[in-house]
């Protein structure tokens, strides 16, 4: 499958939360990092880019995270947030467990061995 058939994206930070994500998910999605903050152009990219398809945004629960999320409800209204506990404030750093929880609770397909 291209990822030009792929229907869903997922939004993160980095390439740490990146490989969580990849590695908790069981489904086709297409998962694209700000490598934090994005520029104006670069996000207009992105929203040409996500037209048409389910997106998600999984970022820190830190300053830089929010102000990333900010800027995404204002840009991209339509997107879908997903949060992270605070206690553990990066994707990369949580549980694979509660990452798959959260995607779950999105209908995204994970690996059952994180549902444990």
């Amino acid at each position: 499958m291209s990822l030009g058939e792929i229907e869903r994206v997922i939004i993160v930070e980095g390439r740490s939360d990146k490989k969580k994500v990849e590695a908790v998910i069981n489904e086709p999605v297409e998962i694209i990092c700000t490598n934090g903050t994005i520029s104006i152009s670069k996000l207009d990219e992105l929203i040409e880019h996500v037209y048409n398809k389910d997106v998600y945004i999984l970022v820190d629960a830190d300053a830089a995270g929010e102000k990333l999320r900010k800027q995404f409800k204002r840009e991209f209204p339509e997107a879908e947030h997903l949060y992270i506990d605070k206690m553990y404030r990066e994707v990369a750093t949580a549980p694979e467990q509660h990452i798959a929880t959260v995607l779950l609770r999105a209908n995204i397909d994970v690996h059952t061995e994180y549902l444990l």
